[in-house]
């Protein structure tokens, strides 16, 4: 079990049973199980091609689940989701404001023009991440890191109770990354339920309470000190030199 925070959480519980997802018919994730806690905040870690960013997208709705299910606690609970810088596209001609605004989507709809005071919401979200001055700038005029403060300023307007963050610091630079781990600590701090897919064990340890060790399967998942032991992030290492990358979907 991953454990709960301590403030009163406002996040929903996700519940993973038995879940396997595949990629062309190959397993991707396979057979996981694991319960996040309301309010808390969480790393998937794991070897590359481990299965992480498949874990996120299931959850998400965004990955079809072929056996097993995710279950999401609460009343029409929010969801957000960051996913990976490399899967976007950064050539579509928009200006950052615009970009923040979509994160007001299920408000706005197709049709409804944005009010001042929403225009007044994603320009203060503009500003909590260091873009104060960057509402009328194209994003194809962004550097990577200034593109990621504009992603974390579409979440928070996007006021989400679930929030899945796919890489959320990689090739950016260091006063980026500490600034954008504030606006993640915020949403720890306002009870909502954080996963956030990372590489760096150093800022796992020192940042993130709970952690789940993935090699496809599920290799530990709790507290953060005890699933990065060196005993588990060698049967990580090995399940990973023993993947087959042509095994047949489990039918189990």
């Amino acid at each position: 079990m991953i454990g709960s925070g301590v403030m009163v959480a406002r996040g929903p519980a996700v519940e993973v049973q038995d879940l396997t997802a595949t990629h062309q018919r190959h397993p991707a994730v396979h057979h996981v199980s694991a319960r996040f806690e309301p309010g808390s905040l969480t790393a998937i870690v794991g070897p590359n091609g481990a299965g992480k960013t498949t874990l996120l997208r299931s959850i998400a709705g965004l990955h079809r689940v072929d056996s097993g299910r995710v279950a999401i606690t609460g009343a029409n609970p929010r969801l957000a989701l960051l996913p990976q810088q490399s899967g976007m596209d950064r050539a579509f001609p928009i200006l950052c404001l615009d970009v923040v605004l979509q994160g007001m989507w299920s408000k706005l709809g197709a049709f409804r023009a944005a009010s001042t005071a929403d225009r007044d919401r994603a320009q203060a979200a503009l500003e909590a991440v260091g873009l104060g001055g960057f509402a009328r700038r194209p994003v194809g005029a962004m550097s990577a890191g200034q593109f990621q403060r504009l992603l974390f300023a579409r979440l928070l307007v996007q006021d989400a109770d679930l929030i899945l963050l796919d890489e959320p610091f990689n090739a950016v630079d260091a006063r980026t990354a500490a600034d954008l781990l504030a606006v993640v600590r915020r949403w720890h701090g306002e009870g909502r339920t954080v996963m956030a897919v990372l590489h760096d064990m150093d800022l796992v340890r020192d940042e993130f309470p709970h952690c789940l060790l993935l090699a496809r399967e599920c290799v530990a998942s709790g507290p953060t000190a005890e699933v990065l032991s060196a005993a588990n992030r060698l049967r990580a290492r090995r399940m990973a030199e023993a993947w087959d990358e042509v095994a047949p979907a489990c039918a189990a």
